[in-house]
Formats: C-alpha cells, structure tokens, sequence
C-alpha cells in the first residue's frame, strides 16, 4: 500500500522595501503584528534589528540593483515598493527610473500577484512637479507589467516635512514659507496613516489596479501648522515668507545636490499653483492623524 504523500505548505511572505523609513518600517511592523511572514530588503540590517528580533527575514540589498531586487521578490504574495530618494542624487529623475524598471523586472519575472506603490499626489502630471515626476515615471512603468495587481497610493504632501524646520520653529518660533501661500489649504498626510492604507491594500488586494487619493481628516494651512507648532509648545510661532529662489540655495546648504534642490524648488512653485492636485479619478480615502498630534509627536518627543 502506498503512502500518503504531505506536500510541505510554504509560507509565503510579504517583502517590504524602504523598511527604515517612515512608512516602510510602519507596514513591517502592522504586518508582523497581524501574525504574517515579512522579508525586508535594506542596505544596512542593524537599522531593522528591532523588526528581525520580531521575526522579519532581513536581505541586505539595494533598490537600484536588479539582482537584490529580484530576489527579494521571490515567493512574495505581496509587495510594498517605494522610491527611496536621495538627496545627493546628481540624476534624480533617472535614478527613480531605473529603481521603477528594477521593480517591473522583478514582479514580472517573480510573478508577484499584487504590489502597493507609495506614489503621489499629481503623479498624473508628466512634468512640472519636481520630484513627484518620478512618482508619475513609476506609475507609468508598472501600469505595464503583467500579471500583477497595483494599488498606487498617492498620497498627499506628507506632514512631517513640516518637521525639517524643527529647529527654527522651537528656537525663533518661525516657520520658513518659500513662496508665499501660507494661508492656503491643501491636502497633507501623515505618514502613518499612509502605512495604514498599505497595509490593508497588502491584506486586501483589489479586483484590479487601482489608485487611492489619501489626504488627512481635513485640509490645513502653513499658517494652520503655525498655530498648531504654538499650541504644542506653548509660545508664539509664525509664518515667515520668504522668495521661492531662495530655496534651492537652502537645501543645497543642507547638503542636497543642485539637481534635487531645484526639483523641490519646482515642487514648492507648483503647490502654489495649483499643479500638485488629486485629478479625481482615485479612490478618495481620508487618514485620521491630525496636524496637531504629527507636530507635538516631533516637536516634543
């Protein structure tokens, strides 16, 4: 009589790329918690120690090489991709295409049936907003592969970047306007909330590609972040105007290179225009972080 053969069941995982950063480490984390097997692709493991400990498989690799990419997508029943940036980066545009088409390889090769992309708000747009133009190539690039179910998550201007002028407000309780504009709402996220969305993306997956519209419970002002800052720490904070020329050569003096800096100085020009908008054709999902608690969480903690 023969015996019955068991065929060993494989647990399959969801590989999490960005894992030390704001969101990455988030939807690491949230997946953990909900019992499921995580493997992780970073170029440094000590700054994911915490999340091996907790059972993450942790592959030492970059987004920009192919063969890190593909492995890290082996057996993968999802995918949480997102490009890194580089502020240094003398080619920004080309290095976001070359991780996007480093994605499209890999997913295609691998087979992965459904992908979350940390996208943008204006990622329609093909020029014109900066940075974001990279958001756009990678959509456009994976809208092509086959095989694999995308849940692109544009999400709004994320509120920590308020953040990267910490110091002036706590110290002058000035908060730097490049451009004017302060008193003009506009969709901001908090990156939690975008992990959130990910995560349940991840557990979830559409029927089809989709596109998720993701703004906070409202919008806010510099202005409204200004007296949120004040609020926090208890002393007057203002919004200081100052000409949008004068950004890139502050952000060059913060180490980044001329090319990111002039792409973020087009961003900031674009967000006054009206440029970087939701065109109304994603799924509208709203994150329930406010302004007030992403400020004190980073002005006091």
């Amino acid at each position: 009589m023969m015996k019955a053969v068991h065929k060993e069941t494989i647990a399959m995982s969801f590989t999490i790329f960005g894992a030390t950063g704001n969101t990455g480490s988030v939807v690491a984390r949230e997946l953990l918690d909900r019992g499921e097997k995580v493997r992780l692709l970073v170029r440094d493991p000590a700054k994911v120690a915490d999340l091996a400990a907790r059972g993450a498989e942790v592959r030492k690799g970059d987004v920009l090489d192919p063969d890190a990419v593909l492995a890290a997508l082996d057996g993968a029943k999802g995918a949480y991709l997102l490009l890194p940036p580089d502020v240094t980066s003398t080619a920004f545009i080309a290095r976001g295409r070359t991780i996007a088409e480093n994605f499209a390889a890999a997913l295609t090769a691998k087979k992965t049936p459904h992908a979350v992309l940390l996208s943008s708000v204006s990622a329609q747009e093909p020029a014109g907003t900066g940075p974001i133009v990279t958001a756009h190539n990678a959509e456009q690039r994976l809208g092509k592969v086959t095989g694999t179910r995308f849940s692109f998550v544009r999400a709004a201007y994320f509120i920590e970047n308020i953040l990267a002028n910490a110091h002036p407000i706590k110290t002058d309780g000035v908060l730097p306007v490049f451009g004017g504009g302060a008193d003009v709402r506009f969709p901001m996220i908090a990156t939690r909330d975008i992990a959130k969305v990910a995560v349940e993306a991840l557990l979830s997956p559409p029927a089809a590609t989709e596109i998720i519209e993701l703004s906070g419970p409202e919008l806010y002002s510099l202005d409204d972040a200004a007296k949120a800052a004040a609020k926090v720490l208890g002393r007057d904070v203002k919004t200081v105007t100052l000409p949008l020329e004068k950004l890139a050569p502050t952000l060059q003096g913060f180490g980044f290179s001329a090319d990111v800096a002039n792409l973020y100085q087009e961003m900031t020009g674009a967000l006054g225009t009206g440029l970087v908008s939701f065109d109304g054709k994603g799924r509208t999902v709203h994150g329930t972080t406010t302004l007030e608690e992403v400020l004190r969480a980073g002005l006091t903690g």
